[in-house]
């Protein structure tokens, strides 16, 4: 799903910027995008993933510290085992 939004917003951003229809089509093509965004079910989208990220940072940041101290450990127990 990421990998298709990201394809058809890097097509509208092609065409526009290599568009020769000029100023307006792409003042067109800004209000439609504008109506897009603004609406109620890609904002509710929107609010959703906030949610989810909000939720999940702790998790994540819990994750990362835990995997960074295993990674330390471990570096430092083979460390120790070479220079004996």
């Amino acid at each position: 799903m990421r990998g298709k939004l990201l394809f058809v917003a890097g097509a509208a951003l092609g065409y526009v910027l290599g568009s020769r229809a000029g100023r307006a089509r792409y003042e067109q093509i800004k209000t439609v995008s504008g109506k897009v965004w603004n609406s109620d079910g890609v904002q509710k989208g929107v609010h959703v993933a906030e949610d989810f990220i909000a939720d999940k940072t702790p998790d994540v940041a819990d994750f990362i510290g835990e995997t960074t101290k295993k990674a330390v450990r471990k570096v430092g127990q083979k460390k120790d085992t070479t220079t004996s």
